[in-house]
């Protein structure tokens, strides 16, 4: 995949890509990777020039912390990103904006792909929900997640509320969504929203040996099996049964040469 050098690090993302593993870094450490409209035009350049060779999609924060979430030093100005102007659009219109914020993060969760995010540091609010937006989340056990954006008097809106409650329950989700507190984390491996916790020097290596462990299985069980888990809270028991015998019917065929 080619993109703009300069484009891209204008807008504090970084893609390096490693056969199939893709390596997609958050690069404003000296503001601890905080989020602006840029940086999530860039991620979703991304996602739609990203080869179909890639299986494994890692995502990262530069520096001490993964992502401090919105910048607010450009939410709060008066440019054509801040909440000043998006409330000054139609309600359609307003809408449609945040629609496209929201396509930087959803393109995690295709089916195509397992996405893994690593996180160190804080994860807060837009920096939350882009680790919850990914497949797995492997923290480091220095990492803090925090949903902030009631603090700001927002609701959280880029793809992290459904998968949030997925995790922990609609209880638990609501009290982290209107308290925003800090999760460290050996809470959040309680309570489900991690995959792993590890000591800050081995994260990397903890990733490695994830999305090597995930390359080992063949990609078109990995795809079903994701589509099958990621669909499953959504259906009944006989819907669900009915799409693993589908699965399985594909992936029967597929060995035997006949897809």
């Amino acid at each position: 995949m080619t993109t703009s050098a300069a484009s891209a690090s204008e807008a504090g993302v970084r893609y390096v890509q490693d056969g199939p593993v893709a390596s997609v870094t958050l690069c404003r450490p000296d503001v601890l990777n905080a989020q602006t409209p840029a940086m999530w035009a860039e991620l979703g350049n991304i996602s739609r020039k990203l080869p179909g060779d890639v299986r494994v999609v890692i995502v990262r924060g530069e520096g001490r912390a993964f992502s401090a979430g919105l910048d607010l030093s450009v939410a709060r100005g008066d440019g054509d990103s801040s909440l000043s102007q998006l409330a000054r659009l139609s309600p359609e219109e307003s809408a449609e904006r945040i629609a496209g914020f929201q396509d930087a993060f959803t393109w995690l969760r295709r089916p195509s792909l397992v996405t893994i995010a690593a996180v160190q540091g804080h994860a807060i609010g837009a920096g939350f929900q882009l680790a919850l937006n990914c497949d797995m989340r492997v923290l480091a056990d220095d990492a803090r997640f925090s949903m902030a954006e009631v603090t700001l008097g927002l609701v959280p809106d880029l793809g992290g509320t459904k998968r949030l409650t997925e995790l922990v329950g609609p209880s638990r989700a609501l009290e982290i969504c209107l308290t925003g507190r800090r999760i460290p984390a050996d809470e959040a491996d309680r309570i489900g929203l991690a995959t792993a916790v590890v000591p800050r020097d081995e994260l990397d290596a903890a990733v490695r040996d994830l999305s090597a462990a995930v390359l080992a299985a063949p990609a078109g069980a990995v795809a079903e099996i994701k589509a099958l888990i990621h669909e499953a809270s959504g259906r009944t028991y006989p819907e669900q049964d009915r799409a693993e015998r589908e699965a399985q019917t594909r992936r029967v065929r597929d060995l035997a040469g006949l897809e």
